[in-house]
């Protein structure tokens, strides 16, 4: 409210005893919560035991209406899955935004290190591409234990370009990007993705 700006935050919710969600929450420009999206994609990784602590979400891909546009959420490991994009797309975000928590393990980051923050940020291209909207990834910096968290936050247009960000920054900051929503009609029409979906066809 203080600074007129539309917000996600990210927060381990209680929902009742022993019942946690890994949530995001968002917030109008007047302070007002919109609602919450709790993660559905639940990860059980080297150093991300999260299925012991979280049950998956149960509120689907809700899209909120706020002042600067309609916003999609969803939350790290649900930035891998492509239905995930697709769901918030069909509901009408304009931008989706994927509040992360990405980084190398010790023992993989000079052999695997390239490859996985590249895999990262084409998928993150890809969901914009693929759906006609913008697309920011905003991930976590610094060490915790063995992971290096990379950071590289970025925002990127309808077309797959990075309009700001991914120049190797590993230190906290803010970034700031323009998105003209007019941009996604003018992908959508001349990429027609969703147009030309076939959802009688995806039965199997």
């Amino acid at each position: 409210r203080r600074q007129h700006v539309v917000l996600i935050g990210s927060l381990f919710e209680r929902r009742a005893p022993g019942l946690f969600h890994n949530t995001a929450v968002v917030f109008e420009n007047d302070g007002r919560l919109l609602g919450c999206y709790r993660k559905i994609h639940i990860p059980d990784d080297p150093s991300y035991y999260e299925k012991f602590y979280f049950a998956p979400g149960d509120l689907g891909f809700p899209v909120f209406e706020t002042s600067i546009g309609k916003i999609g959420v969803a939350v790290c490991w649900d930035q891998w899955f492509p239905e995930a994009a697709r769901l918030l797309a069909l509901g009408g975000a304009e931008l989706i935004l994927f509040p992360t928590a990405i980084g190398w393990l010790n023992e993989e980051k000079e052999h695997w290190g390239q490859s996985q923050w590249s895999a990262w940020q084409t998928m993150m291209r890809a969901h914009a591409i693929a759906n006609g909207l913008f697309v920011a990834a905003v991930n976590r910096v610094g060490t915790e234990e063995s992971i290096e968290f990379w950071g590289r936050s970025f925002c990127s247009n309808p077309y797959g370009e990075v309009l700001v960000g991914d120049d190797g920054q590993q230190q906290p900051g803010v970034l700031y990007a323009e998105c003209d929503l007019a941009l996604i009609e003018t992908a959508r029409t001349h990429w027609p993705f969703l147009r030309d979906r076939r959802p009688d066809v995806y039965h199997d």
